[in-house]
């Protein structure tokens, strides 16, 4: 085909091989091609190999048969009529200008926010003809990991609104709750891919920009960007795996630190060094690296700052910040509200991430840790992580933990919260917990949160089904797994109660619950939560009492299984 952008790469793994070739930006879709047709006379070979019938069924062969000749002759007429040479000439003359270029399947844009400029790709200007000096880039900063990608994403652009006059209400940021643009919605749903960064930086209003850049949208699509100026990565924990190959912990941090690609030499990456698998790759990277850690005194953080750079970390319950021998006290943690009096140590370290990541963008420590005594304070800030009510007489804790150890540290804060919940009114209240998984997990991944629930031995649980994140499971399949790994780690039988409606099992937790006791809720599909944060928040006004009838449910239409898997 003559696409000489870069070499085929060959990766083996436990579930198969994976292929990789790059191609010219401006003949995609004949590569798509090219893939089908080559994967499916593959496909023949092997199958004759194994002496399993050699022809594929009729809707599965590709239209250009497997006359080797005539096949390249097809694909590259095809080529040639796709190529696009005026977005090959935007498309260098981006780089030249070292400007940002994203490219979609309908859209062209040069520039990034406030010095961005959009095209339809069916009508794009010639090279020659476009104000590149009216054109510009922003500040951009990527946040990944497996847990505490959200909450850090949006205490970052908290701190980038309060940092500078020139940021106030023109941070964006994309998340897997949606975009945000100056504090106004802009699209709800997962955008944590390059679909949703591209959102953000084509925004003519965006003058510094927070993405969330999730595994998924890396292995299925790459970055939105060539360049960044910080990347966080949270954390790395077993979860996906035996998608798109990634089969351990190394590999998916791999995967993460993708990310590092984009900051060159002047970035900062912004490490855990709590975390054994990013600490060991935090030597030996071209950018800057800042480290945080829940002890300030951790030797990952000793080491870094001996050599000058940036470190964030707890001493005798404070947050401090240290900079080429520079300190600077960011609070007690009791006074940070994501922190839920200290007892969430998780948020403890998306705190410090986003701090790190805040200074190396310009933001001073008094404005961040002013910031951090007042995030987290309104529900508004941070929905759906770590929310809290509290009724005339229960706690109820509304979160999204997805994996065994997000559903862990949420545990551990929430049994935080009943024992000093149980002292302030002298009762000894019960736990209840709510438990679901999407199905795009393996069987093995869905019995390790079954027993890491199980581990901290709520009193009741009520299982639920994710009708709308089924992805390839048959209904009922899920809570069963769910159900099957609870017994097996010896959970009480007739303390698990089945409620395939997400909200309908919530609201059977509500009913169970007692004067004293703290419910805990992962819930995962966007409609759900919005229902049972409009019924928490009648029940809080109007001083429902545990042990009460429940307001009626409205009609609502049912959730299908339309999610794209995360």
């Amino acid at each position: 085909m003559g696409w000489a952008d870069g070499p085929a790469i060959v990766r083996r793994h436990a579930g198969g091989t994976l292929l990789a070739i790059a191609a010219p930006p401006d003949e995609l879709f004949t590569t798509t091609e090219v893939n089908e047709w080559a994967w499916e006379q593959a496909s023949g070979i092997f199958a004759s190999a194994s002496g399993v019938a050699a022809d594929l069924p009729f809707d599965q062969r590709h239209s250009l048969g497997n006359d080797f000749s005539a096949v390249i002759a097809a694909f590259r007429a095809r080529a040639a009529a796709e190529r696009n040479p005026a977005l090959t000439g935007l498309r260098a003359g981006a780089q030249s200008q070292r400007i940002p270029f994203l490219a979609d399947d309908d859209q062209v844009s040069l520039g990034a926010g406030t010095g961005s400029r959009t095209w339809p790709r069916a009508a794009l200007p010639e090279a020659a003809s476009v104000p590149w000096q009216a054109l510009h880039d922003i500040p951009i900063a990527l946040v990944t990991g497996s847990n505490g990608k959200t909450t850090t994403v949006r205490l970052l652009a908290a701190l980038l609104d309060a940092g500078d006059e020139q940021y106030r209400e023109r941070v964006g940021y994309s998340s897997t709750e949606g975009v945000m643009i100056g504090g106004v919605s802009a699209g709800d749903g997962d955008f944590s891919g390059p679909a949703g960064a591209r959102v953000v930086l084509r925004d003519t209003r965006v003058d510094a920009a927070v993405l969330e850049t999730a595994r998924g949208g890396i292995l299925r699509r790459g970055l939105a960007v060539d360049r960044a100026d910080v990347a966080v990565v949270t954390n790395v924990s077993a979860d996906h795996f035996g998608e798109y190959g990634i089969d351990s912990l190394e590999d998916l941090a791999d995967v993460k630190l993708v990310t590092a690609h984009a900051l060159g030499s002047q970035g900062t990456l912004v490490l855990n060094a709590d975390d054994p698998v990013l600490a060991a790759r935090a030597a030996g990277q071209v950018c800057k690296v800042a480290l945080f850690a829940g002890d300030d005194a951790h030797p990952a953080l000793v080491a870094s700052r001996k050599a000058g750079g940036s470190t964030c970390g707890v001493v005798a319950e404070q947050l401090w910040l240290t900079h080429r021998g520079g300190r600077a006290p960011l609070g007690a943690l009791r006074e940070m509200p994501l922190t839920l009096n200290g007892a969430a140590l998780y948020n403890v370290a998306n705190i410090s991430a986003a701090t790190l990541a805040a200074f190396a963008l310009g933001v001073s420590p008094p404005v961040i840790a002013a910031v951090l005594k007042q995030f987290g304070r309104s529900r508004n800030d941070n929905p759906g992580r770590l929310d809290r009510w509290h009724l005339a007489n229960i706690t109820v804790l509304i979160d999204y933990a997805h994996n065994p150890g997000g559903l862990a540290m949420l545990l551990a804060a929430s049994r935080s919260v009943q024992r000093e919940q149980n002292s302030r009114l002298g009762t000894a209240g019960r736990f209840g917990l709510l438990l679901g998984q999407a199905g795009n997990r393996r069987d093995e991944a869905i019995d390790e949160l079954a027993r890491t629930a199980a581990t901290f031995k709520p009193d009741v649980i009520v299982l639920k089904e994710l009708t709308g994140m089924l992805r390839g499971r048959a209904l009922g399949e899920v809570p069963a797994l769910l159900k099957a790994g609870l017994l097996n780690a010896g959970y009480p039988p007739a303390n698990i109660h089945t409620v395939a409606d997400e909200v309908d099992a919530a609201r059977r937790l509500l009913r169970w619950a007692q004067p004293g006791d703290v419910l805990v809720l992962p819930i995962h599909q966007p409609a759900a939560r919005n229902e049972l944060a409009a019924l928490l928040d009648h029940l809080e006004s109007c001083d429902w009492q545990a042990g009460s009838p429940l307001p009626a449910v409205a009609a609502r239409p049912p959730l299908t299984d339309a999610s794209p898997g995360r």
